[in-house]
């Protein structure tokens, strides 16, 4: 590992012993996310574990001082690659700035430091009558700072948005250590460039996220949970289509292929890939969602889909087993993951295209789709 006695010197100097950490299992811990990566990670100088805006402002600072890098990391849950170190970096670990600041029900809205789990949030905003929308597969772990900087989906994405549409304001420090103040503490402020979204999804490039200002929903008074399987995936896509004609708006609207359905069912022992090809997983929330359970059971009343029955509990344990099905078990030599925006409009013709291309290349394919 490279040494450089001086950074380590003023690290020393500027901040006090328990927020540094020159570790090598420390440094090996913060060197990756749950990203593919070829070959070694390579370690950090340093990791850095501030407390206060101020000690963030004080790195970068330092860092700028040095010209080296500084990587922000939360809890490091994310898949794609954006906290690996590959050369000379500093990392600073924002996990311990995990305050909720304030949460003021009647403007549902929170104020919080980017190291705050996105679980603990909803349980303290429960207490009100009120959830945090944006749920990533890594809610129990991922940090909200973490779910800002990779403008993190989720489940209710379908109705609620991906995190940009919940985070009304920001605090940042930049490259030089300046604090900067970007958006607005209600919903409506329209005035102005957009700051806050450009700093969403932005993953550290442009700043560091040391407060967020986020907009908080009620939490639904009645939600319905139904599950569809299809003969084949692209019944199942036909019926995305059709659910959406029908005006119904699910809150959670989740497609799996035949393969996941089958490492679902190899990891809780359940049976689901022997009864069809694909499968669809719909919520229903709110006051309507009675109503809306009823429209979509008219919808596939005269077909070959099979509905799950009405206040079947398997169905809520099928959204739930999906948070978990990014990845499994298997040893496979060679596996890849991506992300891709199709229009609804299109989605029988890619679902179709890339199976065709997964037989012709001889590779095992395993397709989740989420409407949002």
């Amino acid at each position: 590992m490279r040494r450089n006695s001086k950074l380590y010197k003023e690290l020393k100097a500027r901040f006090p012993e328990n927020v540094v950490s020159l570790s090598d299992s420390v440094l090996m811990e913060n060197s990756r996310d749950f990203g593919q990566l070829t070959g070694e990670p390579r370690m950090p100088l340093a990791v850095v574990f501030p407390t206060k805006v101020e000690q963030v402002q004080e790195l970068m600072r330092l860092a700028n001082e040095f010209q080296i890098p500084v990587i922000s990391r939360g809890a490091g849950t994310g898949v794609s690659g954006a906290v690996h170190v590959i050369d000379d970096a500093i990392i600073l670990n924002l996990s311990k700035m995990n305050r909720i600041l304030e949460i003021r029900p009647q403007d549902e809205v929170a104020v919080v430091e980017p190291g705050v789990i996105n679980h603990h949030l909803n349980l303290a905003v429960s207490e009100f009558g009120l959830m945090y929308a944006p749920d990533p597969a890594s809610y129990k772990m991922s940090t909200i700072g973490g779910n800002i900087a990779t403008n993190a989906g989720g489940l209710r994405c379908a109705k609620y948005g991906v995190t940009r549409e919940s985070v009304l304001g920001l605090d940042v420090v930049l490259a030089d250590g300046s604090l900067i103040h970007v958006g607005k503490n209600t919903f409506k402020g329209v005035a102005g460039y957009d700051l806050t979204a450009l700093f969403t999804g932005s993953e550290g490039t442009l700043g560091v996220i040391v407060r967020a200002v986020l907009r908080l929903r009620y939490l639904p008074v009645d939600e319905r949970d139904v599950a569809l399987i299809f003969e084949d995936l692209e019944g199942a896509v036909d019926g995305v289509q059709r659910i959406a004609k029908a005006r119904i708006q699910p809150a959670i609207l989740e497609l799996i292929d035949h393969a996941t359905m089958k490492v679902l069912d190899g990891q809780y022992g359940t049976a689901h890939a022997e009864r069809g090809g694909a499968m669809l997983l719909v919520r229903l929330d709110g006051y309507g969602a009675e109503k809306e359970e009823a429209a979509l059971r008219e919808v596939f009343r005269n077909g070959s889909v099979r509905l799950s029955a009405r206040d079947d509990e398997s169905a809520t344990a099928l959204i739930e087993m999906r948070r978990t099905s990014r990845g499994d078990t298997k040893d496979d030599a060679y596996r890849t993951g991506e992300d891709v925006a199709v229009p609804k409009s299109h989605m029988v013709e890619y679902v179709q295209r890339v199976q065709q291309a997964a037989m012709r290349e001889q590779v095992q394919l395993m397709s989740t789709l989420a409407e949002n």
